[in-house]
């Protein structure tokens, strides 16, 4: 089913609806998608709920995350869903809890609101979040760096489900007068001194996060950069590696051997989104040393997304009009290579063929592999196939990042009925729609009885990591018995003190 299929026919696979979302980023604008989250909770919710739970851990999609466990939170199912909801919850940054806040609750949007997914906010929800918000407050540390990245967020959750804060919470928070020894205390101090090294100093003293240091001084030593750096995590000191090189940090052998060991953790962080860390080398001009460091954390963490170990074809529609296509084509196989251990064959096309051989598994290799491919020609879908024939390149599963606008013979579906017919099987097929696409090849496809999984591609890469877990799985079947063997997490329950 593709995104312009008919979701209120009773005759779709609603699953496969909701599984074709994982390639959509909402960016907060979840009004798309809320009317088919209501839709298979109310119709299959045992689906639902392990889906839920396994996005938790394989999603890369942080609106539809905070969407599941938003839904869980508020199921009236069953109390174990209300709870599965709660102990996702707890495990979130405060700013996204605010978010899930929100979904349930509604919001404004210029002069209209938008209405939440809830009558009313549950009971157990305040209670999980006031749980959660005392926690904090007993570890000042913790609440400094909650304040200094979501103050706002923290603000809304204590007023919006009118928690009484407790007294250092009050104090930083709602008075505007955060204790001295604080690092919001320290801000304050370091704002009103104008001596550059006893800023430093207090910005080392109170771990100050550099995101908000460099915003308040010009001029860093590098003890103080190297104190910042120490206590940035992995993930933070990716992102801020434009700003780091800026302030020649990158020139300095100490400051740039200790910002490789954390580049070098961010490996195993589970914390580090895969394709933020490639997607930041576009923003500054690294050295090639650090560039492959920074690119080979996003090949180790698409593993932990799963491991391909049918043989695959990447199929790249590379007609005029599809630049989005040969983009998104480089992408995945870039995601796909390093976690394949099948046989991997890679090609663009329009009515010819073009197999790509990269020299390397980073995206710099399918880069420079898919130099000279431009978007010319009209569209054959099947060239590929009959040249995977020729060549007795056989596969298990074909990836197709096209429009499905195919206008030229050898189509797909015959060419693929021609190759199932050599190699004595079907492969699956998953369609990654771009562009304004049909779903042409999809319904030929299917006419001849192949199964086909189709996905919509809307522009964000951050999503396609997303795709591992489909393909790792092989086929639709297989990724739904996976996903409803998992199991409904339940709350570690701690004690707290009251105000």
């Amino acid at each position: 089913m593709t995104g312009n299929a008919d979701s209120s026919n009773p005759e779709n696979d609603f699953r496969l609806s909701i599984l074709n979302t994982f390639l959509r980023t909402p960016h907060g604008e979840l009004e798309s998608v809320l009317p088919l989250f209501e839709r298979v909770h109310s119709q299959d919710p045992l689906f639902f709920g392990r889906l839920a739970c396994w996005y938790a851990g394989n999603g890369n999609v942080r609106d539809l995350r905070e969407l599941f466990i938003a839904f869980m939170c508020a199921s009236d199912f069953d109390s174990s869903y209300r709870e599965a909801g709660l102990a996702l919850l707890v495990t979130l940054p405060p700013y996204q809890v605010a978010n899930v806040l929100q979904i349930l609750k509604g919001k404004n949007v210029g002069d209209k609101f938008s209405p939440g997914i809830a009558n009313s906010v549950p009971r157990s929800f305040r209670k999980a979040v006031e749980g959660y918000l005392r926690e904090r407050e007993q570890n000042h540390e913790q609440f400094d760096n909650a304040a200094l990245h979501a103050r706002k967020s923290l603000k809304t959750l204590y007023a919006s489900l009118r928690i009484k804060p407790g007294p250092y919470a009050q104090a930083i928070l709602f008075d505007d007068n955060p204790p001295a020894e604080s690092k919001l205390g320290a801000l304050k101090r370091i704002a009103n001194i104008q001596n550059p090294s006893e800023q430093a100093a207090l910005i080392v003293e109170h771990k100050i996060p550099f995101r908000v240091a460099s915003s308040l001084l010009k001029h860093l030593t590098p003890a103080a950069v190297a104190a910042l750096v120490s206590s940035m995590s992995p993930q933070e000191v990716i992102n801020n590696l434009g700003s780091l090189k800026r302030r020649g940090a990158l020139d300095n052998p100490d400051l740039l051997a200790l910002i490789e060991s954390k580049v070098e953790a961010a490996k195993t962080d589970k914390r580090v989104s895969a394709l933020k860390s490639k997607r930041a080398l576009q923003a500054v001009n690294l050295g090639e040393d650090l560039m492959r460091k920074v690119e080979s954390v996003a090949d180790t963490q698409i593993k932990t997304k799963g491991v391909i170990r049918k043989s695959t074809a990447v199929l790249v529609d590379k007609s005029g009009s599809m630049e989005v296509a040969i983009a998104v084509g480089k992408q995945v196989a870039a995601i796909v290579a390093p976690v394949c251990q099948g046989d991997l064959y890679v090609y663009a096309f329009d009515t010819a063929a073009y197999p790509i051989v990269a020299k390397g598994k980073e995206l710099s290799d399918w880069d420079r592999a898919f130099k000279g491919i431009n978007a010319v020609g009209g569209t054959s879908c099947g060239v590929a196939i009959k040249t995977m024939e020729r060549r007795n390149q056989y596969v298990d599963q074909i990836v197709l990042i096209t429009d499905q606008g195919e206008n030229t013979a050898p189509r797909m579906a015959m060419a693929l009925n021609d190759y199932a017919a050599v190699i004595n099987a079907k492969p699956n097929v998953v369609i990654v729609n771009v562009g304004k696409y049909t779903d042409q090849v999809e319904r030929e496809l299917k006419e001849k009885d192949f199964e086909v999984d189709s996905y919509v591609f809307d522009g964000d890469y951050y999503s396609l990591p997303n795709l591992i877990p489909l393909l790792a799985g092989g086929s639709r079947f297989e990724l739904l018995l996976s996903i409803m063997e998992m199991e409904l997490p339940v709350r570690q329950r701690k004690q707290t003190s009251p105000v």
